[in-house]
């Protein structure tokens, strides 16, 4: 099958009867196969909520969900895919990111009021990928029968009915209940909107398709919709779910290696945690057990602390002293336990936390954990870039030196931070443009290291000396890292696209598309 544009391209879209259903996978999942066939795909989700977010290579933040469809698809991730991301700053405010760009935080119900004023903003988006592709595999949010928030939806069916797209509902036989879901979902929908769902998918099944059998025929009759297929539960995927990352198959993961081979490696948990997929490398290399930890009983005396981003530093940072993290890091540090902050963390990690403008909280200054000798100022815009870095200054627990190839990640943070008089890193290119700009703080004495740029541990050189500086200190040899990160989510790409093709009526779904 030959990708041919005719005109603008068809849209399909994917919904769900709730969050966690499997909708952002399976929206991977038909983009990598529509890709496969030949065809020029985009993936849409006109409103995500999510603190997992990229930088496109124009600078703009997008969510993590419709990054891992673009490169299902094997394209570029553009903010056209996703337009509108809200980044929650507390449980009743959030930022809002329009088009890659911050507008500013908002109420939960001052953005209910006002969320309809950016739909034209979204379908734009939506129209500018139609005339780029040939398929856009749109993707919905939470469920279409939110009843409370149907008058201004601006994320499923609304959307679907702008676009023209069918609408495949997705219920998650694994939590239970999926025939009451599904026939539930229909039964709260408009009739217009049901005329637009043209069929189901059954996912996360286990055991024999033989006791389905029944249930499936009932649903057919009793909705007149066809079941597109049944998607099998699918073990150690190791892709995002929905928007966040699957913390709970990260700990399985980490409890199921060999102990006393496998480094241990703790995440604080914090309330606001953003972009922890910059640990996903570490928690899927067979010699590592990645652990995330939320209060001091559980962290003991692992090989590494990591304070990771978040979107409400000082918040998290209040939280750390409330429940005793922050003195157990400090402690563990004092004991020459590596600790290492990536952009929230790495601010956390500091002397003190500046604040102006009330960009956070009402107090102008918060005193940070001492760790590193670097002040953070909160104000100004926000920072979105991608960019590449050279090592400016040796940091051995970290396994950085200057010889080392350059490190390739992005930044999202606002706040600047400044102080140590050599700053390990040197940041040389920020979106495309030549750049020159010191990045990151260590300590002269203990093993502490932050910095700004996400998705560090991407990069395989650095992830390797690193690993191996911990494994020399527990006396364990060193290790290759046989498998790129990059390589690795492609195959497991490839092999979700493998499984759901099996399942599904895929020449079904081409019809539902007029292709």
């Amino acid at each position: 099958m030959t990708g041919v544009t005719h005109g603008r391209a068809r849209c399909i879209m994917v919904q769900g009867t709730g969050s966690h259903t499997g909708k952002s996978v399976m929206a991977a999942a038909l983009c990598r196969i529509f890709a496969q066939d030949g065809w020029r795909v985009a993936p849409f989700k006109s409103q995500n909520m999510s603190l997992n977010s990229y930088v496109t290579p124009q600078g703009g933040e997008m969510g993590r969900a419709q990054v891992l469809q673009a490169q299902a698809a094997g394209t570029e991730p553009h903010t056209d895919m996703n337009p509108i991301l809200l980044k929650p700053a507390s449980d009743e405010m959030a930022q809002v990111i329009l088009n890659g760009r911050p507008v500013r935080h908002m109420a939960a119900g001052e953005y209910h009021l006002l969320k309809l004023e950016f739909l034209p903003a979204a379908l734009e988006a939506l129209e500018r990928l139609r005339a780029t592709y040939d398929i856009v595999v749109m993707e919905g949010a939470g469920s279409p029968a939110e009843i409370n928030l149907a008058d201004r939806d601006i994320a499923n069916m609304r959307v679907a009915r702008a676009a023209g797209a069918p609408v495949i509902l997705v219920g998650d036989i694994d939590r239970g209940g999926v025939f009451a879901a599904l026939v539930g979902t229909l039964e709260l929908l408009e009739p217009e909107e049901r005329d637009l769902v043209a069929g189901f998918i059954i996912n996360k099944f286990r055991g024999s398709l033989e006791l389905l059998g029944g249930g499936l025929e009932f649903l057919e009759e009793r909705t007149g919709k066809p079941v597109l297929g049944v998607v099998p539960y699918i073990r150690d995927l190791g892709l995002e779910e929905e928007d966040t990352v699957n913390l709970e198959e990260l700990r399985s993961a980490a409890a199921g290696k060999d102990a006393a081979q496998a480094l241990d490696i703790a995440v604080l948990h914090l309330p606001h945690i953003s972009n922890a997929t910059d640990f996903d490398p570490l928690a899927r290399e067979p010699g590592v057990g990645l652990r995330f930890v939320s209060g001091p009983a559980r962290l003991g005396i692992p090989d590494a602390v990591i304070l990771p981003g978040c979107k409400s530093t000082v918040a998290d940072l209040d939280y750390l002293r409330e429940n005793g993290l922050a003195a157990q890091v400090v402690r563990l540090a004092h004991l020459g336990v590596p600790v290492i902050g990536i952009c929230g963390g790495y601010q956390m990690l500091g002397e003190r936390i500046e604040d102006p403008g009330s960009v956070e909280s009402c107090r102008r200054e918060t005193e940070g954990l001492g760790l590193l000798p670097v002040t953070t100022v909160l104000g100004g815009g926000k920072s979105t870039h991608r960019v590449r870095a050279v090592v400016e200054r040796a940091v051995p627990f970290m396994g950085l030196e200057p010889s080392a190839a350059a490190l390739a990640g992005y930044e999202i943070h606002m706040g600047d931070t400044r102080g140590g008089s050599r700053p390990p890193l040197l940041i040389t290119e920020r979106d495309g443009v030549e750049a020159n700009i010191p990045d990151g703080a260590h300590h002269d004495r203990l093993p502490v290291f932050g910095c700004y740029l996400h998705g560090l541990f991407e990069n395989r050189p650095l992830m390797e000396a690193f690993l191996n500086q911990l494994r020399r200190r527990r006396g364990l040899p060193e290790m290759h890292l046989e498998r790129d990160w990059l390589e690795w989510r492609e195959g497991h790409l490839d092999r979700l696209a493998v499984v759901v093709r099996r399942s599904l009526d895929i020449p079904l779904i081409y019809s539902l598309l007029g292709r």
